[in-house]
């Protein structure tokens, strides 16, 4: 268990994210997200009456469908359980998230688009986690089928390097985008060599 012993304590709420990439056969992406909020007590609810411990608060699903040029090519909303009546009928909303492009200035064109009553929190919500699943899952594909054309047309078997190390044009758009991405950082300097900003050692090299 990673975390220090907790103090004594009760369980009261769980929420549960969980999502998944597929690649489609014809070549486009599917990522999927689900939310659910859990209780561990019962309660009354206007709209749905009592609420027992253990059903969903909550239930959400997005299913996102992307290129290979992380543009949204489709978006399919459904709302299974919510504490309102009416809550399900905005998930058509996120229709409008078509053409927008995973990557920086994202998060401010979706509430532009479907923020505030013009869309659902929680479904908002998981469009984060599902745009950082979408890099997860087509970045090392992507990246695998161009070292397999670039040995392709060398005529090579094998990698001549380590695998996790990048092609010299190829681009990342990851390096500052953490501290394990930092541009000075070990990671950088052996991943993408060409981004690295560290300084260089004695015979020239560079290290952080």
């Amino acid at each position: 268990m990673p975390l220090s012993r907790p103090a004594a304590r009760e369980h009261i709420h769980t929420r549960n994210v969980t999502c998944q990439g597929f690649r489609r056969e014809d070549g486009l992406w599917d990522i999927e997200g689900h939310i659910t909020d859990i209780k561990t007590y019962g309660f009354a609810n206007h709209d749905r009456g009592e609420i027992p411990p253990g059903v969903p608060v909550h239930e959400m699903w997005l299913r996102v469908t992307v290129s290979d040029d992380l543009v949204i090519r489709a978006v399919e909303a459904a709302t299974d359980y919510a504490p309102f009546n009416g809550c399900d009928a905005i998930a058509p909303a996120y229709e409008s998230l078509v053409g927008l492009k995973l990557g920086p200035g994202l998060r401010k064109q979706i509430r532009d688009r479907v923020g505030g009553i013009h869309g659902c929190t929680h479904l908002t919500e998981l469009m984060g986690p599902v745009a950082t699943t979408a890099f997860q899952t087509i970045f090392p594909i992507r990246s695998r089928k161009a070292e397999e054309k670039r040995l392709a047309k060398a005529g090579e078997d094998q990698p001549s390097q380590a695998r996790d190390v990048l092609p010299k044009n190829q681009k990342m758009p990851l390096v500052n985008t953490c501290h394990g991405w930092r541009s000075d950082g070990e990671a950088v300097k052996r991943i993408a060599p060409n981004f690295y900003t560290g300084e260089d050692d004695i015979d020239g090299t560079r290290e952080s």
